[in-house]
């Protein structure tokens, strides 16, 4: 499609703000939509078209993108306009469950659209940088129709596969680690204080620690994809001895370290399930068949799992 085409932005919260700019930083004519159309004062001062009725934004534009709360918010809203959805591309940008991923995709095309869902991988501040990196999945002839328009969020497009679950899918996956990684800084920094030392002067080395766990990953999903849990060196046993210093620590200090017992547990269940002496990767078994494990699963030699994310050109 041409550098100038039309889209509407359904949602303008933080992130749905992010993009209309940068769609309009992009040059293309972008409608906004809101529940509260107040939101929308500031990007209609910066070119942007405000649609009062979201049958009015529906018919703006042959492209919506929905950036709301979920994909219920988003039926929800587009449900008064359902009649005005054949021939559109509605793309998600939205949070929720694969499931409601598929149910959206349902819902959309049976009433003659197409649809493509998606992820921005970073913050609303980094809306259009080069490095922002969106990944999507759906038919590719959307996604190729409409890879023009959507490196206007960021120069980083990937392309997952014709599940339209996909993207919601990955946001699981690789959003797992947010909040345990969140809250192990807000845990660190609470230790600290209780010595009266600033949060700011652990971030130097918390940066490192970071940067040596994703020095790890790689290690992490060779074991986990081949099932040999001998390569990492970091055993469950190794995990395990150290819950006694945790809880000596939240003794000593005083802190809140309840939130690490569901881990503590599963680092016990390996242990009686005989994954001591493995890579505390091999905690995947146990977490993939919670109910009911009887063990390692067997793996034919050499047995991997493709990476079905693929880069845009290929």
């Amino acid at each position: 499609m041409t550098g100038n085409t039309p889209v509407t932005v359904l949602g303008i919260g933080s992130m749905g703000r992010a993009v209309a700019a940068a769609f309009l930083a992009a040059g293309h004519p972008t409608t906004v939509w809101n529940r509260s159309p107040e939101r929308a004062a500031a990007l209609v001062e910066h070119g942007a078209a405000q649609a009062l009725t979201i049958e009015d934004a529906v018919r703006a534009s042959p492209v919506l993108i929905a950036v709301l709360t979920g994909f219920d918010a988003t039926l929800d809203s587009l449900a008064p306009a359902a009649g005005a959805l054949a021939g559109r591309t509605v793309v998600t940008l939205n949070s929720g469950s694969p499931a409601g991923a598929r149910a959206a995709a349902a819902w959309i095309t049976a009433r003659g659209a197409r649809f493509l869902g998606g992820a921005i991988k970073n913050v609303p501040a980094a809306v259009g940088d080069s490095d922002t990196l969106l990944y999507f999945g759906g038919a590719r002839a959307v996604f190729d129709e409409q890879a023009g328009l959507l490196r206007a969020l960021g120069g980083d497009l990937a392309y997952l596969g014709p599940e339209p679950d996909l993207a919601a899918l990955y946001e699981s996956a690789v959003g797992a680690t947010l909040l345990p990684a969140l809250l192990g800084f807000l845990e660190g920094a609470a230790v600290l204080a209780t010595r009266g030392i600033p949060a700011a002067t652990m971030v130097p080395y918390s940066r490192n620690w970071l940067r040596m766990i994703e020095s790890l990953l790689p290690i992490l999903a060779e074991e986990i994809d081949t099932g040999d849990y001998t390569k990492l060196g970091s055993s469950v046993d190794l995990f395990d001895a150290a819950v006694a210093d945790d809880r000596a620590l939240a003794a000593e200090s005083g802190v809140d370290l309840s939130w690490h017992e569901p881990m503590h547990e599963l680092v016990r269940r390996g242990v009686a399930e005989g994954l001591g002496a493995q890579s505390i990767s091999s905690l995947f078994e146990v977490m993939k068949q919670p109910a009911g494990w009887a063990g390692p699963a067997r793996r034919a030699p050499g047995f991997m799992v493709a990476s079905p994310l693929r880069n845009p050109e290929s």
